[in-house]
C-alpha cells in the first residue's frame, strides 16, 4: 500500500510596495485550524533584509503620501471602510478558521476595528491646529501637527484585525506610512486588509505587511529608518519592545498583559452579574486582553454568585467556531491548551475549590482540536499562580473579600492595571470605585469596558509602557508631532526694535 503524498499548503507571503512577495527567507511556519488541530496554510517568516525592503518601500511612499491632502486621505479611509463592510463575512471566516473564535465573535471584532477607520476618516477635523492673532504687536502664532514618517505595528494573535486597526488607520490618515508585523499564528486577515487598502486607492508602499517571528520584531526595533513602534501583547514582550525601540530613538507605545477583576457587591443583581461575568470570562476562550479572569465577591454575595456562575458555565456549548450554536471555540495552539490545563491543576494543588473542571473536554468530530472547557475555581487567594499569572484561557478565579475597600485594595496591589469592573446598584459604590482603583479602563455594570474608537484604549502599571494610549485622540498625538509657528510681516517702514535682551510680548 502506497503512502499518499502530503498535501502542499499555500503560503501567505509578505505584502511590500503594493505586491505579494516571498522576500529572501526560506523559513515558513504552519498556520493551524485550532478546531481541527491541523495546519491549513503556511506563512513566510521574514529576514532582516525583508524588513529593510519594507522600510525602503514605506520611506519612498512617504515622500508623496506625507504631502497628500487631509481630504484625499479621508476619502481613502471612507472607501476602505466600505470595503470592510462588503468583506465582513469573509474576514470573519478567515479569523475564525485561524484563531478559533466563533464567527459571531470574529464579526464583532471586524466591526470594532472598522469603527477606528470611521474615526480616522475624520482626520481633517482631528488634525486642526490652534491660532492666536496678535500675540504681540504685529505677531501671530499658530500650531499644526505633522506625520512622523515610517511607523510600525507589532500585533498579537487574539484580535488579528481589530488590534492592527487600532494602529494603521490612524497612522496612515495622519500621513505616515505603515509596516505591520501581525502574529504568525493568524496572518490571513492582514493579508486581505492589504489588498482592500490597495482596492480603496491607497498608494503602493503606504501599507506593508511583513510576516515573521522574533527575527522580524528585532529588525523593526533596530531599524534606524523606522520612527515609531506600536505594540500589543504580553507584559514581558511589551517591556522588551519598549526598551529596544526606545534605545534606538523611536517613539514607542507598548501595551502589555492584564489581570482584569470584576467586583460583585451584595447589592448587585446577581443574575445580571453572573450572565456578564460568564460572557466576559469565557468569550473567545478567555483569549482577550480585556477578559475578566478574577471575580472578587464581596461579603454575602459570594455563595450565591458562585452557584449562578457554575449553572451558566456547565451549559456552555463548546465546539468549532464556524458551527451554529457554538458559544466558545478552541484556544489557539496545543501549547495554549496544555498551559490552561496546567494552571487549573496548579490552582487545585494550591488549595482552591474546583467548581467546574474543563480539562477533560473532548469535542466529538474534533478530537485533535485544541479544546479546553471553561473552568471555575473558588476560594482562590492572591498567592496562587491561577491568580498571579495571566493565563489567557477560559478560567475564572473567584476571590472572597469582606468589603468594597478590601476589593479595591486587592485590585490596586495587582501589578496589572488594564481593565476592571464593578457590579452594584449603588451610585456611591460606583463613584468610590472608579475614583480609587488604579486601573486605566473601568466598567460600571459593564464587564468589558473597551472604549469606543473616539476614546483611547490603554491601561496603567504593567499593562502599558510608554506615554500614549492607543487609537482615538491619543493615537493621533502619538503618530504626529507638533509645530508652533510665530509669524511677523513687518511694514517696509516699520522700525525693527531688535534687541539683545530676551523678547517679551508688547
Amino acid at each position: 500500500m502506497t503512502t499518499p503524498d502530503p498535501i502542499e499548503l499555500t503560503t501567505y507571503e509578505h505584502w511590500i510596495g503594493g505586491k505579494s512577495t516571498p522576500g529572501e527567507s526560506d523559513r515558513v511556519a504552519d498556520v493551524f485550524n485550532p478546531a481541527l488541530g491541523a495546519p491549513q496554510k503556511q506563512v513566510r517568516l521574514a529576514t532582516s533584509s525583508d524588513v529593510d525592503l519594507a522600510v525602503s518601500a514605506a520611506r519612498s511612499a512617504f515622500e508623496t503620501w506625507g504631502e497628500s491632502s487631509v481630504t484625499a486621505r479621508a476619502r481613502i479611509m471612507f472607501d476602505f471602510r466600505q470595503l470592510l463592510v462588503e468583506h465582513e463575512d469573509e474576514l470573519a471566516q478567515i479569523i475564525s478558521s485561524e484563531h478559533g473564535k466563533t464567527i459571531d465573535d470574529a464579526r464583532g471584532e471586524v466591526v470594532r476595528g472598522r469603527e477606528v477607520v470611521e474615526f480616522a476618516a475624520g482626520i481633517p477635523q482631528l488634525l486642526k491646529g490652534d491660532f492666536n492673532d496678535q500675540v504681540s504687536t504685529g505677531i501671530d502664532s499658530h500650531t499644526f501637527r505633522q506625520a512622523l514618517g515610517v511607523v510600525a505595528g507589532i500585533t498579537p494573535f487574539n484580535f488579528p484585525i481589530m488590534v492592527p486597526m487600532w494602529m494603521h488607520p490612524v497612522a496612515i490618515a495622519c500621513g505616515n506610512t505603515f509596516i505591520l508585523k501581525p502574529s504568525e499564528r493568524d496572518p490571513g486577515a492582514s493579508d486581505l486588509v492589504a489588498r482592500l487598502y490597495q482596492q480603496a486607492g491607497l498608494p503602493d508602499g503606504v501599507f506593508n505587511v511583513v510576516h515573521g517571528d522574533k527575527v522580524a520584531v528585532d529588525a523593526i526595533l533596530e531599524h534606524s529608518d523606522i520612527d515609531a513602534v506600536s505594540f500589543v501583547g504580553s507584559t514581558p514582550i511589551a517591556k522588551y519592545v519598549h526598551e529596544g525601540a526606545s534605545r534606538t530613538g523611536k517613539r514607542v507605545q507598548a501595551l502589555g498583559g492584564a489581570k482584569n477583576h470584576a467586583v460583585v457587591m451584595p447589592d448587585a443583581n446577581l443574575d445580571f452579574a453572573a450572565d456578564h461575568i460568564v460572557a466576559a470570562g469565557y468569550g473567545s476562550a478567555g483569549q482577550r486582553c480585556m477578559a475578566i479572569s478574577a471575580v472578587v465577591a464581596v461579603g454575602p454575595a459570594a455563595d450565591a454568585l458562585v452557584e449562578k456562575i457554575r449553572e451558566r458555565t456547565v451549559v456552555l456549548t463548546v465546539g468549532a467556531g464556524d458551527e451554529p450554536g457554538v458559544e466558545m471555540g478552541p484556544v489557539v495552539t496545543e501549547a495554549s491548551r496544555d498551559r490552561v490545563k496546567s494552571y487549573v491543576g496548579q490552582g487545585v494543588d494550591a488549595g482552591a475549590t474546583l467548581v467546574v473542571d474543563g480539562r477533560d473536554l473532548v469535542v466529538e468530530g474534533h478530537e485533535s482540536g485544541f479544546f479546553v472547557g471553561p473552568s471555575l475555581l473558588d476560594e482562590v487567594t492572591t498567592d496562587m499562580s491561577v491568580y498571579t499569572d495571566e493565563i489567557f484561557g477560559p478560567v475564572l478565579a473567584v476571590l472572597r473579600v469582606p468589603t468594597l475597600d478590601a476589593a479595591i485594595e486587592l485590585i490596586n496591589a495587582n501589578p496589572y492595571g488594564n481593565g476592571t469592573a464593578v457590579f452594584t446598584s449603588s451610585g456611591e459604590v460606583a463613584r468610590t470605585f472608579q475614583r480609587k482603583v488604579h486601573v486605566g479602563m473601568i466598567g460600571i455594570n459593564v464587564p468589558v469596558p473597551v472604549p469606543m474608537a473616539f476614546h483611547s484604549f490603554g491601561g496603567w502599571k504593567d499593562s502599558l509602557f510608554g506615554d500614549h494610549h492607543i487609537h482615538g485622540p491619543e493615537g493621533v498625538r502619538f503618530y504626529t508631532q507638533a509645530k508652533v509657528v510665530t509669524t511677523r510681516w513687518p511694514h517696509v517702514s516699520e522700525e525693527s526694535l531688535a534687541q539683545l535682551n530676551f523678547p517679551t510680548a508688547r
